[in-house]
């Protein structure tokens, strides 16, 4: 399963320290997430992170920016994939893009034909979003027949509930509130949550 941070929203003291500390620690999937991010900010915050980690990184804003940075991954939001043309789609996949997008109900995967991954949330209720609440059943089993793209579950994950991703048959995991909430100990709580990952996965492969 892959462990995938998304940024903060928000500016973090020492932003770019923590997250190549992250990628030291054996992160392989950052999402630099800032909508109230002009270019010149989001430019400025990807020159500060490590150039051998750039390859990791997802844009969710400013896609004129990958080919300055040597990144590979874009991602849409729901409403922007609505937006946009499936030509362009196509040309980004063309061109060796590979991409993202978010859903909020699986009744949406059968129309992601340029998708790679799609983050479904909130899973549980949300961490870094108070009042966002899931509608997804407990009971919930991703069925991987007919499923062509992998689906990510974001929202209200945290050491105590990842059991319960991996028992959902997700193919990986996203977390925001989990690292940023308190980021003095992001990288012992991304160490903590990767641990438990592989923990899990193991016991799953040993079965």
């Amino acid at each position: 399963m892959q462990l995938i941070v998304i940024s903060n929203p928000e500016a973090i003291p020492n932003e770019a320290g923590i997250i190549n500390q992250l990628f030291e620690a054996g992160l392989t999937r950052l999402h630099v997430r800032k909508p109230g991010y002009g270019g010149k900010q989001v430019a400025a915050l990807l020159t500060q992170i490590d150039e051998p980690y750039r390859h990791y990184i997802a844009l969710h804003q400013h896609h004129a920016l990958a080919q300055d940075f040597g990144i590979e991954r874009l991602h849409y939001t729901e409403q922007e994939r609505i937006n946009t043309d499936a030509g362009k789609l196509a040309a980004q996949n063309k061109q060796g893009y590979i991409l993202s997008t978010s859903i909020h109900n699986m009744a949406a995967l059968p129309s992601l034909k340029w998708f790679d991954n799609a983050f479904l949330s909130p899973v549980f209720n949300s961490i870094s979003k108070p009042g966002y609440m899931t509608n997804l059943a407990e009971s919930f089993y991703l069925d991987n027949q007919g499923k062509n793209l992998n689906v990510i579950a974001l929202g209200g994950i945290d050491i105590s509930n990842i059991n319960k991703i991996k028992a959902m048959n997700f193919d990986g995991v996203a977390v925001l509130g989990t690292i940023w909430n308190e980021p003095q100990i992001a990288l012992s709580n991304f160490k903590n949550l990767k641990q438990e990952l592989q923990i899990l996965t193991e016991n799953h492969d040993n079965r």
